[in-house]
C-alpha cells in the first residue's frame, strides 16, 4: 500500500520508483535518428513498387524545385524501372497496397489504383521511352517463352541491361492474359497495346505464332540462347468434371473470354450460367450480360472467399448479374445434346481442422435447377506443359517460392508456376531477371533487407495531416455500361484531382519536410539542407542533441526513431 507523503499525495513504492526512474534513465540515454522504414502500400504492393517514393516526388514537388511536367517524369520513371505496364496495372489490379495504406483509418486510403493509372497514361501521351540501366551490351542471347506479364517483365529487365532478348508466343499477339482475359470495357487494347510496344523498342524481337513443340523445339532454343525464361502462363482451364460437362454449350472462362477478344461471335443464348469466383469468372459473367443474356454466377463459397476483385464483383452485381452463393453444379441436363439447365447442390462451409480455408460440404436433398442455355466454367487455370518433355520441372512448379531457377540456364515465373495477379507475374519476371543477370555477370545477388515497418498506431501522428476526401474516378452507369458494351467503365483522373489526391499520402515512414523538428529543436541539431530530395531535408547532428525526445514525439510521419546514445 503506498504511503502519504508531506503534500497529501500518494508515495510511489521504492520498486514503482525505481521503475519509474530506471525509464527516465532510459530516455534520457536515448537521441533521434533518422531511419527510413517500409510503409504498409510497399509491402503490400505486388511488383514491388516504392509506392511512397513516386507519390512523394510529386507531392513534394514544390519543396524539390520541380514543375508539373519534371515531377510527373521523375516518378513515371522510378514507377516504370519496376512495372513497365503502369497504365494496365492502375486499370486491373486489385491493388493491395489500398488495402492496408495507413490512411484508411481516418478518411480512407489513398487511391494508388487512380494515380497509377493517371500517370501511366501520361507516360503513354508523352510517349516516354522505358528507363535504360546499361547503355553497353552484353554478350549472351536470352530466350523468353511466353509474352504474357511475365515473359514481358523479364524481357524488359534483360534489355534494359544489355542483353538481346527474342520472345517466342504461341499466340496471334503478345500480352498473354492481359490481351486475350481481359474484357475491353476493363483494359482497351490500345493502352495494352502501347505499353507492350515500348519493351519492343528497346531491342526486343517477338516471334509469334511460335508454338514450343510444334515450331521450335526446347533443344533449339537451349542451344539458341545462353538462358531461357518460362512465361508461359496458366491459359488451360480445368474443367468442372460433371455429368453433361463435355460438348456444345459449354465453354471454359479463358476460351470464351480469349474468343470475344480475337472478335469472334459466340452465340451463348438467353441464359447463362457462369461457374466460379475469380476475377476470369467475373470477367466472363460481365461479358455475358452484355449480349443481353440473363446470367446467373454461382459460387460454392461465400462473398467473403470470393477472389474475384471486390469492386468487380459489385460492378457485375449493379449490372444485373445474379449470384448463387454457396451452391455448386452436380450435373449439366442436356436435350438432344443442347443445354437446358444446370443442377446445382447447396452447400455449407465447415472447419477444415488444420487448414486455414473451411471445407466445403454438400448439403443431402438441396439440388435445384438453374435453366440454362450455355455454361461458362471458371474454376480454375492450369499452364500446358507439353512441348517441354525434356525440361526436369524438379516436382510441380508452386508459387509459394516465386521466380526461380529449374536447372542450368532455365528459369521460370508469373502463372506458369500458380494462377495470380498480373502484378505478382510482372514482380517474378523482373526477379528472374536480376537473378539471372547477377549470375550472368558473376555477381552476388542478395535479397534486399526490408526496413522497419511503421504503422499508423505505433508512430504516423494521424492528427498532424487535414482531412480531406478521397477522389474517386469517373465512372459510366450500369446503364451506359450496358448500352456500350465495349466502353471502357472508369476514367483517368483529372489532372487536378490527380495533384490533390498525391497530398493524401502520409509518406509513412519518411521525412516529408515537414520542419516540426527544425523548429522545436531548442539545441540546434537540424540544419537545413542545400541540396534537397525527396525523404531528406534536413541533416541532423547526434552531438548537438539534448535527449528531451520532442522531435520524436512530434514528427509526423514516424521517420524519426530513438536508438540508445553512444
Amino acid at each position: 500500500m503506498p504511503t502519504i507523503g508531506e503534500h497529501g499525495r500518494p508515495e510511489a513504492s521504492g520498486r514503482a520508483s525505481g521503475q519509474h526512474e530506471a525509464s527516465v534513465l532510459a530516455q534520457v540515454q536515448q537521441r533521434p535518428a533518422q531511419t527510413e522504414k517500409t510503409p504498409p502500400c510497399c509491402t503490400e504492393c505486388a511488383t514491388g513498387t516504392d509506392v511512397r517514393r513516386w507519390i512523394s516526388v510529386i507531392a513534394q514537388r514544390r519543396k524539390l524545385g520541380l514543375s508539373d511536367r519534371e515531377a510527373y517524369a521523375r516518378a513515371w520513371s522510378m514507377l516504370s524501372a519496376v512495372n513497365p505496364f503502369p497504365a494496365t496495372l492502375g486499370r486491373i489490379c486489385p491493388h493491395p497496397c489500398e488495402s492496408d495504406c495507413n490512411r484508411a483509418g481516418m478518411d480512407g486510403a489513398v487511391a494508388i489504383k487512380a494515380l497509377e493509372r493517371f500517370l501511366g497514361d501520361w507516360g503513354i501521351q508523352q510517349h516516354l521511352g522505358l528507363p535504360i540501366l546499361e547503355e553497353s551490351r552484353q554478350p549472351e542471347s536470352i530466350g523468353v517463352i511466353g509474352a504474357g506479364p511475365a515473359g514481358l517483365s523479364f524481357a524488359y529487365q534483360m534489355a534494359r541491361r544489355g542483353y538481346a532478348v527474342t520472345i517466342y508466343e504461341e499466340q496471334d499477339k503478345p500480352g498473354g492474359m492481359l490481351h486475350y482475359g481481359v474484357p475491353q470495357f476493363r483494359l482497351p487494347k490500345y493502352v495494352l497495346e502501347a505499353e507492350v510496344r515500348r519493351v519492343l523498342d528497346l531491342g526486343v524481337e517477338l516471334r509469334l505464332a511460335t508454338a514450343i513443340g510444334r515450331d521450335v523445339s526446347l533443344g533449339e532454343l537451349r542451344e539458341r540462347h545462353a538462358a531461357l525464361f518460362l512465361g508461359i502462363g496458366a491459359v488451360r482451364s480445368v474443367p468442372l468434371d460433371i455429368p453433361g460437362d463435355g460438348g456444345h454449350g459449354v465453354w471454359s472462362g479463358t476460351e470464351y473470354l480469349g474468343a470475344l477478344n480475337r472478335g469472334e461471335r459466340v452465340p451463348l443464348g438467353e441464359r447463362v450460367v457462369v461457374v466460379g469466383g475469380g476475377n476470369t469468372a467475373m470477367d466472363a459473367a460481365r461479358c455475358a450480360r452484355r449480349t443481353g443474356a440473363s446470367v446467373t454466377l454461382i459460387y460454392r463459397r461465400t462473398p467473403d472467399e470470393m477472389p474475384a476483385i471486390r469492386s468487380e464483383v459489385e460492378a457485375a452485381a449493379s449490372e444485373g448479374v445474379q449470384m448463387e452463393y454457396l451452391a455448386a453444379p452436380v450435373s449439366i441436363e442436356r436435350s438432344d445434346g443442347i443445354v437446358r439447365a444446370v443442377i446445382a447442390q447447396r452447400m455449407r462451409l465447415a472447419d477444415a481442422g488444420a487448414s486455414r480455408r473451411l471445407r466445403c460440404v454438400p448439403l443431402a436433398g438441396s439440388e435445384f435447377e438453374l435453366p440454362a442455355d450455355s455454361v461458362i466454367a471458371a474454376v480454375s487455370r492450369y499452364s500446358d506443359w507439353s512441348g517441354f518433355d525434356r525440361l526436369d520441372l524438379h516436382g510441380p512448379p508452386g508459387r509459394s517460392q516465386g521466380a526461380r531457377k529449374l536447372g542450368a540456364g532455365v528459369w521460370v515465373g508469373g502463372d506458369a508456376l500458380g494462377p495470380g495477379i498480373a502484378g505478382l507475374a510482372i514482380a517474378e519476371g523482373r526477379q528472374a531477371a536480376e537473378g539471372l543477370h547477377a549470375h550472368l555477370r558473376g555477381r552476388s545477388h542478395p535479397a534486399p533487407a526490408a526496413p522497419e515497418p511503421v504503422r499508423w498506431e505505433a508512430a504516423v501522428k494521424a492528427d498532424y495531416y487535414a482531412a480531406k476526401e478521397r477522389v474517386s474516378a469517373p465512372s459510366r452507369t450500369a446503364t451506359e455500361r450496358l448500352a456500350q458494351p465495349d466502353a471502357e467503365i472508369e476514367q483517368t483522373l483529372h489532372a487536378d484531382a490527380f495533384l490533390e489526391e498525391v497530398t493524401r499520402c502520409f509518406s509513412c515512414g519518411l521525412c516529408f519536410g515537414c520542419e516540426l523538428c527544425f523548429t522545436y529543436c531548442s539545441a540546434g541539431a537540424f540544419t537545413r539542407l542545400e541540396r534537397v530530395q525527396s525523404g531528406a531535408y534536413f541533416a541532423l547532428s547526434p552531438d548537438s542533441c539534448e535527449g528531451c525526445r520532442k522531435c520524436i514525439e512530434i514528427c509526423p510521419s514516424g521517420f524519426l526513431s530513438a536508438v540508445p546514445r553512444r
